[in-house]
């Protein structure tokens, strides 16, 4: 069977995905009359319903974070330490989109001590190895690991409305080296967004530049005395951060789901739970669509 002949099974980063619908439209031009802020609901709800229309996926899930607790600030309690206090007109959101979601019969998952991130990746290989083409919307870089022939990261791009198409080819263009070999890039320059400190002096050239020759983290760590200059000292002093960097953006691709993908399958909704649930939200120009 083609890729183009497979069914496609669609997930979604929600949490991801919500902030960066946040970010993008005016959380006071999206408020119901009781106050509450409802713009991360509409804008992830839009940019779903435009990535059905062009993908037509025959499957589809939305992963989320339970909290911010994971196994991996188990293992380094500063991680993502940097992340800002949420703003307080997202509060509430989550749990509405949670709710819309249900109301249009999409399947929502979460899993203690893990991140969205590991549910979607086990899911992928999962969904991949099952005849399945995958598609996966998020905005964290780390997905890149997770590409191969038929699973494909559609990253945003300014806001929500945007995706970028990456797959091997995209991640050489942009990047200069293969998508397996991203997470050891990211585990050298460090993650900013993560609070994951990178090699001093080593910045995405060098880092690529490197993986070019060496390959892999691995064996640029045993070559580091080959090395020369500034950089290479750095590396050689500061190595135990690529190392903890590369344990922790690992993302885990063995989790149970726990339910057949056939669970995930695009279903007619509930017409009288979505009226009721958008007029909740006032959304009248999403219940048009």
């Amino acid at each position: 069977m083609t890729t183009k002949g497979k069914p496609t099974l669609l997930l979604i980063d929600g949490h991801s995905l919500a902030f960066r619908a946040f970010y993008a439209l005016s959380p006071d031009s999206f408020k119901t009359p009781d106050g509450q802020h409802t713009n991360a609901v509409h804008g992830f709800i839009s940019m779903m319903l435009n990535i059905i229309a062009n993908e037509k996926p025959s499957h589809l899930a939305v992963a989320f974070d339970l909290s911010r607790e994971s196994f991996r600030t188990e293992q380094y309690p500063e991680y993502k330490g940097t992340r800002g206090e949420t703003p307080p007109e997202f509060n509430g959101q989550t749990e509405l989109l949670t709710e819309a979601l249900a109301a249009m019969n999409i399947v929502t998952l979460t899993r203690e001590n893990y991140e969205a991130d590991d549910i979607i990746a086990s899911m992928a290989d999962q969904g991949a190895a099952s005849g399945y083409r995958v598609l996966i919307v998020s905005g964290d870089r780390d997905t890149f690991q997770l590409i191969q022939d038929d699973v494909t990261i559609l990253y945003p791009v300014k806001g929500v409305m945007n995706l970028a198409r990456m797959n091997d080819e995209a991640v050489v263009e942009k990047y200069g080296i293969h998508a397996k070999q991203y997470p050891d890039l990211a585990a050298l320059v460090g993650e900013t967004s993560d609070n994951l400190p990178g090699i001093p002096g080593v910045g995405p050239k060098t880092a690529a530049k490197w993986l070019q020759q060496y390959g892999d983290l691995n064996s640029i760590l045993n070559a580091a005395e080959d090395i020369p200059g500034k950089v290479g000292e750095s590396l050689r002093e500061h190595q135990a951060l690529a190392v903890r960097n590369r344990k922790l953006n690992h993302l885990v691709r063995d989790l149970e789901i726990g339910l057949p993908f056939e669970a995930f399958s695009m279903k007619p909704v509930d017409e009288a739970t979505l009226r009721a649930t958008f007029a909740k939200l006032h959304f009248r120009s999403l219940l048009e669509r």
